[in-house]
Parts: C-alpha cells; sequence; structure tokens
C-alpha cells in the first residue's frame, strides 16, 4: 500500500465515523447540560485517563480552567492524571490500579463530576475510580470507544466512539471534548 492510499483509507475511515457521530447528539447535549449544572451549583470537574486519554483529560481540565473560546472565569477542573508526584506515589504504595481511586477519594464530594476517558472503557485504574466517585455521591461520566467496555455500563453517563479503532476513538474523542467545552461555556454564560 503506498503512502497516498494509506492517507486516503484513513482519511475516509475518519469520514466514516464522523457521519456516524450525529446519532451521540442528544447524549452529547445531556453530558453537556450535567457539567455545567454541576458548575453552576459550586461542584468540580474531576478527570483522568492514560496515556492518549491522559492528555485529552489534561486538554478538557485546561479549556475549563482557561478558557475555550470565550472570555469568562475559570471552572474548577482537575486532571488527576496531571500530578506526577501524587499518581507515582500512589502507584508505589497502593499499585497502578489505584492511582486515580484514591485521588478520588480524597477530592471528590457529592455533586462533583467524575470523567474517565479510555478508549477500551476497560482500564482497570479509571474503572476502580469510578466505583470510588459512586460511593462518594459523584457524578460519573465516561468517554470511550469499542463496545465501551465496563465503564460504560457503570457511568451515569457514556459517550462510546462506535470504533475499533484507537487512533479514530481517540481523534472522535477530541472532538467530542471541544463540542463539550462549547456548550458548557455557552450554558455557563448565556444561561
Amino acid at each position: 500500500m503506498d503512502t497516498y492510499d494509506i492517507i486516503s483509507r484513513q482519511l475516509k475511515e475518519h469520514r466514516q465515523l464522523l457521519d456516524q457521530m450525529e446519532q451521540l447528539i442528544p447524549t452529547i447535549a445531556t453530558i453537556a447540560d450535567v457539567i455545567a449544572g454541576a458548575l453552576r451549583h459550586k461542584h468540580k470537574v474531576l478527570l483522568m485517563g492514560n496515556g492518549g486519554s491522559a492528555s485529552d483529560a489534561m486538554h478538557m481540565a485546561g479549556e475549563l480552567l482557561g478558557r475555550f473560546l470565550l472570555e469568562r472565569h475559570s471552572y474548577p477542573a482537575i486532571a488527576l492524571c496531571a500530578d506526577n508526584a501524587a499518581m507515582t506515589a500512589i502507584a508505589n504504595d497502593y499499585g497502578y490500579e489505584n492511582v486515580f481511586r484514591r485521588q478520588v477519594e480524597g477530592l471528590c464530594q457529592g455533586g462533583d463530576i467524575v470523567f474517565g476517558i479510555s478508549t477500551s472503557g476497560n482500564s482497570p485504574n479509571v474503572i476502580s475510580a469510578m466505583e470510588e466517585a459512586h460511593r462518594k455521591g459523584g457524578v460519573t461520566i465516561s468517554l470511550s470507544g469499542r463496545d465501551g467496555g465496563k465503564l460504560a455500563a457503570m457511568t451515569h453517563h457514556s459517550i462510546i466512539i462506535p470504533s475499533p479503532h484507537t487512533p479514530r476513538i481517540q481523534e472522535m474523542h477530541i472532538m467530542v471534548i471541544h463540542i463539550l467545552c462549547d456548550l458548557i461555556e455557552k450554558r455557563m454564560e448565556f444561561g
């Protein structure tokens, strides 16, 4: 397969998946409403993921803390995967499967949003954190792919990207995050 064919195939896969995303519009809108509602009631957003999903969690936290498109006040958001000292201390003492659970235990208060990102939906440390979030009274949201895995089945709200291909899932994840940030800002600033 030559370079042109590879590029063409990937663009075609992306376009096909993008067309399928239309079915997620109601879910994305609902999740934006849920997050904006929590922020209006002085709750925070805790985000997590591994690898590329960690980058996505940090990206979303940055957009909420800083700004996406509008000049406005900061929204409280924490990417649990951004604190290397906490993650390595917890991993060393409690195992990597607990790096997010332990942080949710310490930071989550009832009504806070706990947002897990996992392309497979089966990341043990994200699943463990969601279990803790339920115990603490958090509102759980997942962003996954494939069939949603265990994560989608256990969260209050889930967005499942209908693809088996990690790169395509990740491309849609960042698009969904941008849409959520746009909607959250508009709901927060204009009602």
